[in-house]
């Protein structure tokens, strides 16, 4: 059985080896550790006036670039949330940058991802041209350089920190606040958000608090950091927490249209498991959709999750009331689905991808370029991360990728707070479905060159602890 280690090395030395490819840019979009950006296309943004002739000889199918975006194989990562956010200026000896990108993405007819073409600000025009495979080979690298370092900055403030840490520690307080300890709901969630306020309360104190580890190492330190979570604050709902709800949204639901996307196929696994789960401890305690309407406790911590976590914000869609038991299931559903797989599947991939800097710098010492034909390779090693801010990088990733000594991993419930036996009954099918999962995940895994394993049941702790 091999140990995490050498199995962290042969994914991370494959990353070194490969990671000027463009096969493996626009895998990681799939199942690198932000694989929540990239969407099917349905027409050519207004702002990227891609045309038929700049990509012609990446397309394979003898079809135009429209006929390609009908036929479904074209996709879009759009960076422009990162658009206005301050750059770290905490160090007046260095410069840092960012960019706003948007980045084309095709399917091939091996049903693989590539990048086609990128830009690398939000605004079309001269001093931002559209970067191609075609272009010099220095110009391509950096462009791809740039819409990783980009990634990197919405994985690690909106991905990881606001869509996992800080709304598990939003939950965990409205339960704290609203459902006694002997409520069901109370015993269901409590193993999902162990330690998570403590995680984060470490992380305002030495994280992201002035000075602390974003302020040195991170192109979004000095303040960008939070204006970029301020800002994802402005487009957050409810529904972009239901798992299958989000892949909907973005387009990439269907397997044959889309294969090998493996953090949607073992989510959806894990999200139907825990769902079940969910059920099975839902209709023991709740006869009727009235039992759900007159619990005044469990009414009073969804309001309160609304009200004071997401400040009642219209556009949130954070339901204030539930009316039915399927709204309970799915509410429940949501909070463990978030504290659990997909904390992991955002977190602990992060040595595996970012301890390689140039496939994830976390900032960037030279402006993006704003012609072709200038990028030598000693431009590119001058815009990346000089060795101080590299160093402090890969100790955060390395300390945020490990498990902790007694880590309780999903379906695993020691503490027994349900004591009545319909619920013990309900948890031992639960770990009996999550262990299948576990094996089918290891056998599609075997001899594969890039195995993908962060959605594995027996890699996903119960709660965001790390």
């Amino acid at each position: 059985h091999m140990n995490r280690v050498q199995r962290f090395r042969i994914l991370r030395k494959y990353v070194m080896q490969h990671w000027q490819e463009d096969f493996m840019f626009g895998y990681q979009f799939l199942n690198g550790c932000n694989p929540v950006m990239m969407q099917k296309s349905t027409k050519i943004p207004d702002n990227f006036p891609v045309t038929s002739a700049m990509v012609e000889s990446c397309l394979e199918r003898d079809l135009t670039l429209e006929e390609e975006v009908k036929a479904g194989n074209i996709y879009i990562a759009d960076y422009a949330i990162m658009e206005g956010i301050s750059p770290n200026s905490t160090d007046p000896c260095t410069l840092q940058y960012l960019a706003a990108p948007i980045c084309m993405l095709y399917k091939n007819v091996q049903n693989k991802i590539l990048p086609i073409a990128i830009q690398l600000g939000q605004t079309p025009g001269e001093d931002n041209p559209i970067f191609l495979p075609t272009d010099d080979k220095y110009d391509w690298l950096l462009a791809k350089i740039w819409v990783r370092s980009s990634d990197f900055h919405v994985h690690q403030t909106v991905t990881h920190l606001l869509r996992t840490h800080l709304i598990s520690e939003v939950f965990g307080i409205a339960m704290f606040r609203q459902l006694p300890a002997v409520h069901p709901a109370f015993k269901l969630l409590l193993p999902h958000i162990r330690f998570t306020i403590a995680i984060n309360t470490k992380a305002r104190e030495q994280l992201i608090c002035e000075c602390g580890l974003f302020d040195k190492a991170n192109g979004t330190g000095g303040g960008g950091h939070v204006e970029l979570v301020q800002k994802s604050m402005k487009t957050f709902t409810y529904k972009s927490l239901c798992f299958p709800e989000a892949i909907k949204a973005r387009g990439l639901e269907s397997e044959e249209e889309l294969p090998y996307y493996y953090y949607r196929d073992d989510g959806l696994r894990v999200w139907k498991a825990v769902q079940s789960f969910v059920t099975d401890i839902v209709s023991i305690y709740y006869s009727s959709d009235e039992t759900v309407q007159d619990d005044e406790e469990i009414q009073a911590f969804v309001k309160d999750v609304c009200s004071f976590g997401m400040q009642d914000q219209d556009e949130c869609e954070f339901p204030k009331s539930l009316k039915t038991r399927e709204q309970l299931i799915e509410y429940l559903t949501t909070v463990i689905f978030t504290a659990s797989a997909q904390h992991a599947s955002i977190n602990f991939g992060q040595y595996d991808w970012c301890s390689w800097i140039p496939n994830s710098p976390p900032t960037m010492r030279k402006a993006p370029p704003t012609k072709k034909g200038t990028v030598t390779v000693q431009h590119i090693i001058e815009s990346l991360p000089d060795r101080g801010r590299s160093c402090w990088h890969l100790g955060a990733v390395w300390a945020l990728s490990q498990f902790q000594e007694n880590e309780l991993f999903l379906g695993m419930y020691p503490d027994e707070h349900f004591t009545e036996k319909p619920a013990k009954a309900a948890m031992e099918k639960f770990r009996k479905k999550l262990t299948e999962i576990t094996s089918f995940i290891k056998s599609r895994n075997e001899g594969k060159k890039l195995p993908y394993y962060y959605l594995s049941p027996d890699r996903i702790p119960n709660s965001v602890a790390v």
